[in-house]
């Protein structure tokens, strides 16, 4: 299958899936039944698609990381209106702006470690954890540099990459951002 531009086997069609509902529930449980949940819900099956098709093609599409910007503000200004919460709503705008200056200071000192679609997708990521602190925002960056990290040592110790590999970050960009949405 076909996923926008990405040739997907059975088996990658199937981790999306299994991805997308373990993140469902991961914020689903974090959540709760709030206004939050929508935009919570959201987030997980788009990183779910965004992880996959990175790991198979090494790219983050635009279709995708374009389009999570007014989805997810849309659906972050549900609990904006209903809990009259324009700090927080305010507040995720502006963690999502200052994360894709911060990915994008990176990408341009270091075309070769940073794309932009890792720009685009920080811009998101700044988006929903900065519904709920200036801070998460920052650690879901560094923790994903960490992981980032901790994978590709493994992927060179066991000789499946050498230094000249292309090895996608968004992943593990959105693993970082799971694991605050979760703690």
């Amino acid at each position: 299958m076909t996923i926008l531009g990405t040739r997907l086997s059975r088996s990658w069609l199937a981790a999306m899936v299994a991805i997308g509902c373990v993140l469902s529930v991961a914020g689903a449980w974090q959540a709760g039944l709030t206004w939050e949940l929508p935009a919570a819900l959201a987030f997980a099956w788009i990183s779910a698609l965004l992880a996959v098709i990175d790991l198979v093609d090494r790219r983050l599409p635009n279709q995708v990381t374009l389009a999570a910007y007014p989805i997810l503000g849309a659906l972050l200004l549900l609990p904006a209106v209903a809990e009259r919460n324009w700090a927080a709503y305010g507040r995720a705008w502006g963690a999502c702006l200052m994360l894709v200056a911060i990915y994008l200071v990176l990408a341009l000192a270091s075309p070769s470690g940073l794309g932009m679609g890792d720009v685009k997708l920080a811009g998101s990521i700044g988006l929903v954890l900065g519904w709920g602190s200036w801070t998460a925002p920052l650690w879901a960056t560094a923790l994903a540099f960490v992981i980032g990290g901790l994978v590709s040592l493994v992927l060179l110790a066991t000789r499946r990459a050498t230094r000249r590999s292309e090895i996608p970050f968004g992943p593990w960009m959105l693993l970082g951002a799971w694991v605050l949405i979760v703690l």
